[in-house]
């Protein structure tokens, strides 16, 4: 038997010509920053390891013999004991050839990859090209020692071959010099991202912030596209003159290149929930906990992880990471309080209406639920649970408070501070000038923002009129994903068009996209009545089938943009803040002249708002004059209206 080796793979030959069971060198990944395996950059090798999988146990057994390791039970063919003793003679391997190189006391992680068959291994490096090398030779030496005549030194010439090699430049990371707050979570994550930023510029911090739309630098792109990963942190932390730094760090960054920053100053995870199940070897929830994870655990022991603490998963995080914990909770009765309060941390909650922040010091208002615009006028519990997430972060950034309650006022879900996140729009209805409709734009793409989007949107909806929706997601969700969105569509929406993103299929057909939301349609005995191609196209469609009073919420991706312009050429307007609480008093049948405003301009019911936060601040404070002087400063410096 004979070795093959090409560029990308290790295959053994038989005497014919033809390809045994063997070990395939499928990946050889370079980890810049703190990854799933390690707080510090890593190279991630994936290999297919069929051939040991399958080999004999008395192969097995020469194998650990030669390595001079003791031999684990061998277990049968396609046995969990048979995994387990490849895994450790994958890891034994790694260790002997990284010794003979001159590397020892090497740290090693061995995983399973996407494969049954496939191994991921990772291990530091401290010059690139040769823990390249290293990568290369552990599948080489894994690929000889199944071969009787090449397996004595296999070990051999797989360290000749890794000290052959050069040794590339040195792994280091540059030390942020600004505050870097970065932000993770199922969803929410972009959002949070944007509302820590206003909240930054809002205090007179030069901010930069990476996403997944882009790195922009005071609210004006220098990059666009995806920049969640190291490549967006990096453009971010190059800014000149940076104060503040915030990073939305992606699940696909943290398993492909890891984190861009050696640490952060402060961490914000808002969920974990199904999302990109089945990809990069992650298959579970609370897998996909592990890799969010990562920002929690190099967060600095003198900064502050925030975490929601009506997440379990999300609240376990508290024990893994070195920082001082805030927590974040919808309900103020939640156990999670008193945790963070008996550990000398923090919790941010919704009390009589109010956003307030709880600590040893008592109880502090920041500001009522009416005047913060992202919540939606109440309907929004998942951007209640951002606002807190948001305000919580900004704080631990040592942001001023004043700043904080300003941002929360000013942030709108709209096209310009959050394009494409709860983006609503009045469309007048061509045949009827005396109706309208509302458009929903919002990228739910997996059951929770889904679920959010239909909460929304059924808030919204005038009495008797209906919620249609178009449903769509990117390709690279599990069939069972795609079929909880389509079963949720139907419970939802009383009409559902299919809404396909071109761009995104990953892999899919769209025939193959839609079957299984279809199938989860099904399910509640409903069908999509039209497929669209395009986002656009889908919008258009819905609005053709809507009458007066009903919402069109749309699942988008690509194509916010495209789908801001077209409407407003066509008469749409952007809904803002009291014109949302409008439609959701109108969908609760209450009459909007019994509940409108004081008639007060803005300005001034907002000053009166933090006076009256002030006031409510005296009992809890426990200095009374203080919070008094301040409050009656907020109420004299009221503008005066010229008669």
């Amino acid at each position: 038997m004979q070795v093959k080796r090409t560029r990308s793979r290790v295959n053994l030959m038989t005497a014919d010509g033809t390809q045994a069971a063997g070990v395939r060198l499928l990946g050889n990944r370079v980890l810049e920053g703190p990854n799933l395996y390690f707080p510090r950059p890593a190279i991630k090798t994936t290999i297919d390891v069929s051939g040991w999988l399958s080999s004999e146990p008395e192969q097995l057994s020469e194998a650990f013999a030669l390595l001079r390791a003791r031999r684990p039970r061998l277990g049968d063919e396609g046995s969990a004991v048979r995994d387990r003793a490849v895994m450790r003679l994958v890891e034994v391997v790694t260790r002997r050839v990284a010794a003979a190189s001159g590397t020892g006391q090497l740290g090693v992680r061995v995983r399973h990859g996407e494969e049954p068959s496939e191994y991921v291994v990772a291990f530091p490096w401290k010059h690139l090209e040769r823990g390249r090398a290293l990568g290369r030779a552990v599948a080489a030496a894994l690929t000889d020692l199944l071969d009787p005549v090449s397996s004595s030194d296999a070990v051999r010439r797989a360290a000749d071959a890794v000290l052959a090699s050069e040794p590339g430049p040195a792994g280091t990371m540059s030390k942020p010099k600004v505050p870097v707050i970065s932000i993770t979570g199922t969803n929410g994550k972009t959002t949070t991202t944007r509302l820590v930023s206003h909240i930054s510029m809002m205090a007179g911090r030069k901010t930069a912030w990476s996403s997944t739309d882009g790195v922009l630098v005071m609210g004006e792109h220098v990059e666009r596209g995806d920049y969640s990963g190291p490549s967006g942190a990096r453009t971010v932390l190059a800014t000149p003159g940076l104060e503040v730094a915030v990073l939305e760090t992606a699940r696909g960054g943290l398993l492909n290149r890891g984190m861009g920053v050696p640490y952060n100053d402060v961490s914000v995870v808002t969920n974990v929930s199904p999302d990109h199940l089945g990809t990069g070897g992650i298959y579970t929830v609370d897998q996909l906990a592990e890799v969010k994870a990562i920002i929690t655990k190099v967060t600095r022991p003198s900064g502050w992880c925030v975490l929601n603490g009506d997440d379990p998963r999300v609240w376990a995080m508290r024990v893994g990471t070195p920082a001082q914990i805030i927590t974040f909770t919808l309900d103020p009765e939640a156990p999670c309080i008193r945790e963070a309060r008996a550990a000398h941390g923090k919790a941010f909650t919704v009390i009589d209406n109010d956003i307030v922040c709880i600590d040893d010091s008592g109880v502090d208002s920041l500001v009522s639920l009416d005047d913060v615009p992202m919540t939606m006028a109440g309907l929004s519990a998942h951007n209640i649970a951002n606002a807190l997430a948001g305000a919580a972060g900004a704080l631990a950034l040592g942001l001023p408070r004043s700043a904080v309650v300003e941002g929360l006022r000013t942030f709108a879900p709209d096209a310009n501070l959050n394009p494409g996140r709860m983006n609503v729009y009045t469309v007048p209805k061509p045949s009827s000038p005396d109706e309208s409709i509302t458009v929903i734009i919002d990228m739910a793409h997996n059951e929770g923002g889904l679920e959010a989007l239909l909460a929304v949107g059924r808030g919204l909806v005038a009495p008797g009129g209906r919620l249609l929706l178009g449903l769509g997601t990117g390709g690279d969700r599990s069939d069972e994903i795609l079929a909880n969105l389509g079963e949720l569509a139907g419970r939802g929406a009383d009409l559902v068009h299919v809404v396909h993103k071109e761009h995104y299929l990953r892999g899919r057909s769209m025939e193959n996209l839609e079957s299984h939301f279809r199938d989860g349609l099904a399910r509640v005995g409903v069908s999509p009545e039209v497929s669209h191609r395009t986002e656009l196209d889908g919008v258009q469609g819905l609005l053709d089938a809507a009458h007066g009073g009903d919402v069109v919420a749309v699942m988008t991706h690509s194509h916010q943009a495209e789908i801001h312009s077209w409407l407003t050429e066509t008469g749409a307007s952007m809904d803002d803040a009291r014109t949302i609480a409008r439609k959701a008093r109108t969908a609760r049948g209450v009459p909007n002249e019994e509940i409108e405003s004081t008639g007060l301009p803005d300005d001034v019911q907002g000053h009166i708002g933090d006076a009256v936060a002030s006031l409510r601040r005296v009992t809890a404070s426990g200095h009374a004059p203080a919070a008094l002087v301040d409050a009656l400063d907020l109420l004299t410096s009221l503008p005066h209206r010229e008669s």
